[in-house]
């Protein structure tokens, strides 16, 4: 009996195979989209964990050059004094792509314990510490393909940089004797001789801060998976719609099968096996599309990751079974979501009850009262978590109820709009007009919906990252006000370079930092002379009285507004920056794409507290035409890397590529959701062409052509997608408000003032207008072409 009532249901699909297409490619494109993201964001991950331990390198103390270079009797006389040490060269090769850093370590006192064994291979090690192999990522490979290095064994905890051994890093670097710096393992003997004894002539530096990799990205991450989300959310309008259908319109087939005595239970039985086997097939087509998707994206999210976090992420793929596990489950249960209305309704169905026919076209009052309760109660809800709520989940919480509250109410809306266009009308051609259109939004409503959510995504993100673009680059152009910057090698190599350019430059600004723990937070701690540079580029948000004056006479701090904003941290508030270091905050300055903790102090006053600082890189003020000249005497006089002196406008060219780089992804993933709303909208369409044939028909047999009811109906797309713009626009803002008031607050702690693009407005409504053309012109031409005695055939029904 299930075999038999199995195949009496799928002989639907036959019949219709359009609703098959739009079911199967809707939950394959909803697939497609979140595996896409989810894999993107397990690859970024597994690098992190394998890079761990790469990274865990940099964050170590170390001796720096100072007042001299550190070299291997250095490096000696600390291991005999009882210090666990080891030593590191650092340096660069060549590639195909620009200068790849290398690193030299002792793997054998190196801090990091099996930084350079592959476990599997005991033998590894050796062939480490005899130069016979170096590490790298298989990115990093293929830049040093022909760099003459030995055997390159792949491995993604390498990071940015191919580790080898230090005799060789020394051979290829001709640095036989010097070193870049020693590592100082944690968990020193309190008994130890001091550092500034053995090594007077290094500088001490503190761990990096800046390679907090979990905290600094994932907000990115998240960000994507919202994106992913709000994807698949679209494609299952796409499904919902096509399932509800399906069903509505097998009720004459249902209500046989019950007639003769197939139980409810066999019927749900044969119904579910049938959407299980086809999500289980569109979910597998879906995580192939996702993979390419995500082949497609992973390089600029890369370049992302690496550029503006300092996170090394492979710009290829491996397939992971977590995401293609999680892909077919997630098209599994979207389905089943899409579906259980409609089980829902099957079973609490009575048995006479199908032979009632009804006409999906016809929106029921209480099911619409329904929906805009529970749309007035998301938006409420929405409104009182972003005036109440905390936290990043708590702003994206606002998003989702902002969504989905409108577009749950996108259908009352639109039937109020055509209300008051139909008391417009004049004539019975208007008349009909007006209430075929309103009759349409019950079976367009969902692709209308998800017309709305993709052109508000749009709008929304597009919004912040054109307000984001804006202020960056005024934000770039006040801070970079050096027109040159250069850093020294040692110490007292910078010294020398200080001296050097004492008179040849308007302004030698020393670039020194400390990190350091302060508002309960890692970060930075700047000095600044007292120059003009600062109090006429880096504008304070609110300040106390003079904050510079204050600032350079020693009597207080500014933070940046994301240290503040964590802290809690108002003017006035005193600040511990370091032991016997409290100072008054006096006010807070905008510090743009920068997730660390950053103050700023007087130069003297970092001296005085943190006097192991390296003071190596200098911002020179200049006269821009003699930019050129002063670039080649320093390189010429110091013998200086062409990356120890860098101009204004190269520094600004690559942070502005870094930024278009970051929103890549998401400019990509809007593009994408709009097509997937296009083809909701298509298959919509197609699917009620064949149901309003029964509208149709009367009015063709009153006289109107076949032509001038395609061209009604195209007018009618056209309209609804109209509507649904005017919509989009105020939803779009209000998502870019919670964007750049509550989402980007939380996850960096800065806020970005918001801008209006009304070009770009104008542009989405070109493009939302152009979908629906397109979608509404293939169901339109069946219609201009529908053969008489088809419409004719409508009469033989009674109907």
């Amino acid at each position: 009996m299930i075999a038999l009532t199995l195949r009496a249901i799928l002989t639907h699909w036959r019949r219709h195979p359009i609703q098959a297409v739009t079911l199967f490619v809707g939950l394959a494109l909803a697939t497609a989209l979140w595996t896409g993201v989810q894999a993107i964001n397990v690859e970024a991950r597994a690098s992190y964990d394998a890079a761990s331990e790469t990274a865990q390198a940099g964050q170590l103390a170390a001796l720096v050059a100072g007042s001299g270079p550190a070299t291997r009797a250095d490096y000696v006389a600390l291991r005999r004094a009882g210090w666990r040490v080891s030593p590191v060269i650092d340096g660069t090769l060549s590639g195909r792509t620009g200068p790849v850093p290398i690193m030299g370590i002792d793997p054998l006192s190196f801090p990091v314990p099996g930084l350079a064994t592959d476990p599997g291979n005991p033998a590894s090690l050796m062939r480490f510490l005899r130069g016979e192999t170096v590490l790298a990522t298989a990115e990093t490979a293929a830049a040093l393909a022909d760099s003459g290095l030995p055997d390159i064994t792949i491995t993604p905890g390498a990071g940015a940089a191919i580790l080898m051994d230090i005799a060789l890093a020394a051979r290829i670097l001709d640095q036989p004797d010097t070193l870049s710096r020693i590592v100082i393992a944690p968990g020193q003997s309190d008994s130890l001789p001091a550092l500034s004894a053995l090594a007077p002539h290094l500088a001490h530096a503190l761990p990096d801060q800046q390679n907090d990799i979990d905290g600094l990205t994932e907000s990115f991450h998240l960000n994507l998976t919202a994106f992913g989300f709000l994807a698949f959310g679209v494609g299952l309008f796409i499904v919902h719609g096509a399932i509800g259908l399906a069903f509505e319109q097998r009720r004459p087939v249902i209500r046989t099968l019950r007639a003769l005595g197939v139980p409810l239970r066999t019927i749900i039985a044969a119904l579910c096996a049938e959407l299980l086997v086809l999500a289980l097939i569109a979910s597998a087509v879906g995580v192939i599309a996702g993979y390419g998707i995500a082949a497609a994206l992973l390089p600029d999210v890369a370049s992302t990751l690496r550029g503006l976090y300092g996170a090394e992420v492979p710009g290829a793929l491996s397939i992971r079974p977590e995401w293609w596990l999680a892909g077919i489950g997630i098209g599994i249960l979207g389905t089943a979501l899409a579906a259980l209305h409609a089980i829902r309704g099957l079973i609490q169905l009575p048995l006479l009850a199908t032979a009632k026919p009804r006409a999906l076209s016809r929106l029921a009052g209480r099911s619409l009262r329904i929906q805009a309760g529970a749309a007035l109660v998301l938006l409420l809800g929405a409104g009182v978590l972003a005036l109440v709520g905390q936290g990043l989940i708590a702003g994206f919480a606002v998003m989702g109820g902002l969504l989905i509250g409108a577009a749950l109410l996108l259908p009352l809306i639109l039937i109020l709009c055509l209300a008051l266009g139909a008391r417009t009308a004049r004539g019975p051609i208007a008349q009909w007009f007006w209430a075929d259109t309103t009759q349409q939004i019950p079976g367009l409503s969902l692709a209308l919906m998800a017309l709305l959510l993709a052109l508000a995504t749009n709008i929304g993100v597009g919004t912040m990252v054109s307000s984001f673009r804006l202020t960056f680059t005024g934000w770039l152009d006040q801070r970079l006000s050096s027109e040159l910057y250069v850093s020294g090698r040692t110490g007292s190599e910078a010294t020398a370079i200080a001296a050097f350019l004492d008179d040849r430059v308007d302004a030698v600004l020393p670039i020194w930092f400390a990190n350091a723990d302060f508002a309960g937070q890692k970060g930075r701690v700047y000095g600044v002379v007292d120059h003009p540079t600062y109090v006429e580029n880096w504008p304070v948000m609110q300040q106390e009285g003079a904050a510079w004056r204050s600032v350079h006479d020693g009597g207080g701090v500014l933070l940046s507004e994301q240290t503040a904003r964590r802290a809690g941290l108002a003017t006035g508030d005193h600040v511990a920056l370091a032991p016997g270091l409290r100072l008054p905050l006096v006010g807070t300055y905008a510090d743009y794409g920068n997730p660390m903790g950053q103050a700023i102090i007087a130069l003297s006053t970092l001296e005085t507290h943190f006097p192991e600082i390296a003071k190596l890189r200098f911002g020179l003020r200049v006269d821009p035409a003699r930019i050129d000249d002063l670039r080649r005497a320093l390189m010429a006089e110091f013998d200086l890397p062409t990356d120890a002196v860098i101009n204004q406008s190269a520094l600004k060219s690559f942070s502005l590529h870094i930024f278009e780089r970051t929103f890549a992804v998401t400019a990509a993933l809007n593009i994408l959701t709009l097509a997937v709303a296009g083809f909701a909208i298509l298959m919509s369409l197609l699917t009620l062409s064949t149901m309003r044939l029964p509208q149709v028909a009367p009015v063709w047999a009153l006289g109107m052509t076949r032509r001038r009811l395609a061209a009604l109906d195209m007018l009618r797309s056209l309209l609804l997608a109209a509507l649904t713009l005017l919509v989009a626009i105020p939803l779009g803002l209000m998502l870019a408000w919670v964007l750049l008031a509550i989402v980007n607050v939380e996850a960096f702690g800065w806020r970005l003032p918001m801008y209006l693009f009304p070009g770009q407005w104008f542009v989405l409504v070109v493009l939302g207008l152009a979908a629906a053309l397109l979608a509404s012109a293939l169901p339109v031409l069946r219609l201009a072409r529908t053969p008489p005695d088809r419409l004719l055939r409508v009469f033989s029904h009674g109907r």
